[in-house]
């Protein structure tokens, strides 16, 4: 028999049946759908005349386009987009973790702690950054309006399959870097469409040494290399994390059965070192546009292509800094720890390591929102909500997607400058103008307190 990858393994396994073009028909295990992309579905089931086939292998949940300010509550516009999801929930027997629930917050972050997500399965959801569940030795993809339609009515997907990418991260990484950093540089190397039409595998001793809230991390952004699907095989932190959650009853684990087979064939390989990578933050408006912390944006004469030089020339305008301004330094506006890549118990331990006994610097604001309930509620019986308050950091009462792309009440202002755990720094993704540089939340905390980019190895032993 052919020696197989994970990702072939996972696909096979989900295979209805062959379709013309080479492309399958897949079997879907979990749908997950938020209020924002799921309207439309719904309407055309409804102008169809269909039900949904399998009520009980979807959930939905509210957290794009909620305040997580208490006392403000939804605006207009994002009251209706809730209630319409409410009320298509109610109608078609759908599990609905909405406002005011205590299982509500990120898709991608509730998910997990609720033990929905175990290797083998096949996860869909109108996110891109459902790989996410790829730490979990999962099939995760984001998908369109007409293919949420479709797995509604269906529990099925047309799929093409993607080839093969295998990122190997070797060795230790020093103290101070983080997953964030790890797919940083990955990205920096790979480019921010270096993975189209790829499915990416991650091993190697640096991955395996993450912890889930890493590897998630790691497999989160994956997407922003133009992946679609990231990949890691399973083992006992797997487990361990899966064990005992509210859910995990629903799906086996099975560790063994979902490895890539030894010489197994990739049609892309690449390595990179543990001890290179340092502590990122980006410069640009796309998330391969970053460098060290201790270094400098990129001049003209460091990028060897023309149409390098165009984007450097664009991104720098947009950003308002120098070629070769020190990334050090630079004063910012706004600090946000938060978002699916990065609002996990895990990255609030670390944030609040680097800011217990200091202050945010005058003139920045900034806000910590937990990536769900649980999430928020596991952080105040620690503490971490006091550190953060104490430190003059906003620590938000509600749970959801925030600032990270500005549908909701938490928009940067033109010009604003914002250190942000997210995953996009695209043009206006924080706010119209908006000015956003992508690292740790370490980092975040680290610039908050200096109010200026800040390399966090010097804010104590940099065991962070």
């Amino acid at each position: 028999m052919t020696a197989r990858t994970l990702y072939d393994k996972l696909v096979d396994a989900h295979t209805v049946c062959d379709l013309p073009g080479g492309d399958v028909l897949v079997y879907v295990d979990l749908h997950i759908m938020n209020e924002y992309t799921s309207p439309q579905a719904f309407s055309g089931l409804e102008a169809k005349g269909l039900p949904v086939w399998r009520p009980e292998a979807h959930l939905a949940v509210v957290d794009h386009v909620n305040a997580t300010r208490r006392r403000e509550g939804p605006d207009e516009a994002s009251r209706l987009l809730i209630d319409k999801l409410e009320r298509n929930c109610r109608e078609h027997g759908i599990a609905l973790y909405g406002l005011g629930d205590p299982r509500q917050g990120i898709e991608h972050v509730v998910v997990p702690e609720q033990g929905l997500a175990a290797p083998g399965m096949l996860i869909a959801c109108g996110d891109s950054h459902t790989t996410t569940y790829g730490a979990f030795g999962a099939l995760g993809f984001g998908i369109g309006t007409s293919e949420v339609e479709h797995v509604l009515a269906t529990q099925t997907l047309h799929y093409k399959r993607l080839k093969p990418m295998r990122v190997e991260i070797d060795g230790a990484v020093a103290p101070g870097v983080t997953a964030k950093d790890m797919i940083m540089q990955v990205i920096r190397v790979v480019g921010a469409g270096g993975a189209n039409g790829y499915a990416v595998e991650f091993a190697g001793s640096a991955i395996r040494d993450l912890d889930m809230a890493g590897r998630m991390t790691v497999c989160n952004m994956a997407v922003e290399l133009g992946a679609r699907a990231a990949l890691m095989e399973p083992d006992e932190k797997n487990v361990d994390a899966y064990r005992g959650r509210p859910h995990s009853d629903l799906f086996p684990v099975d560790v063994a059965a979902w490895r890539s087979d030894r010489g197994a064939v990739y049609a892309r390989t690449v390595n990179i070192k543990g001890g290179d990578i340092a502590p990122l933050v980006s410069w640009g408006t796309s998330p391969d546009q970053s460098a060290p912390i201790d270094g400098h944006v990129p001049r003209e004469d460091e990028v060897l292509t023309p149409a390098g030089k165009a984007e450097l020339g664009r991104a720098l305008a947009y950003m308002g800094l120098e070629p070769g301004q020190n990334l050090a330094g630079v004063p910012i506006d706004r600090a946000f720890i938060g978002s699916c890549t990065n609002s996990r118990i895990e990255d609030l331990r670390a944030a609040a390591r680097v800011v217990v006994g200091r202050h945010v610097a005058d003139g920045v604001e900034a806000i910590v929102v937990a990536g769900s309930t649980a999430t928020k509620e596991q952080a105040e019986s620690e503490g971490l909500d006091c550190v953060f308050i104490d430190a003059r950091f906003d620590w938000r009462p509600e749970t959801g997607c925030s600032m990270c792309l500005a549908m909701n009440d938490d928009i940067a202002r033109d010009g604003e400058r914002v250190a942000s755990s997210t995953n996009r720094n695209f043009e206006g993704r924080q706010g119209r103008g908006a000015r956003t540089h992508l690292m740790s939340p370490a980092m975040v905390a680290a610039a908050a307190i200096a109010g200026h980019l800040a390399d966090v190895r010097y804010f104590g032993d940099g065991k962070i």
